[in-house]
């Protein structure tokens, strides 16, 4: 049995190929964690009416996981983490750096900073 970070497609790139060949794919995971300042809120009822649609966006709109991640009870700081998964790393930054854009355009909070991580299979 390969080892649980390895990945195996039975039958290989396309019709026609030998059945029992096995060929590698690569795996990548990223991760976005937003820092985010709100607007005008005051109370953490307030806070959350703000940072729900912004997380059912962004999951809705870039196919990815997102979850309030920091600051609970903060009513005017909220942390987002945005993970996505793909087989190509490029394909990976590009969804995470669609995802910021998007964070760094939303007039009801302010991206104070970013950190990211992609992993492969192989950390």
């Amino acid at each position: 049995m390969p080892p649980a970070t390895r990945w195996f497609v039975a039958g290989g790139k396309g019709a026609g190929t030998d059945p029992g060949s096995r060929e590698a794919v690569s795996v990548f995971t990223g991760t976005l964690t937003a820092d985010l300042l709100l607007g005008d809120v005051h109370s953490l009822k307030e806070k959350r009416a703000v940072v729900r649609p912004i997380v059912a966006e962004l999951r809705r709109r870039f196919a990815v996981a997102v979850a309030e991640v920091g600051d609970p009870d903060l009513h005017r700081r909220a942390q987002v983490g945005v993970a996505t998964v793909a087989g190509q790393p490029a394909h990976v930054a590009d969804v995470l750096d669609a995802c910021e854009r998007w964070l760094a355009d939303r007039p009801e909070v302010m991206l104070l900073s970013t950190h990211r991580q992609l992993f492969s299979e192989t950390d």
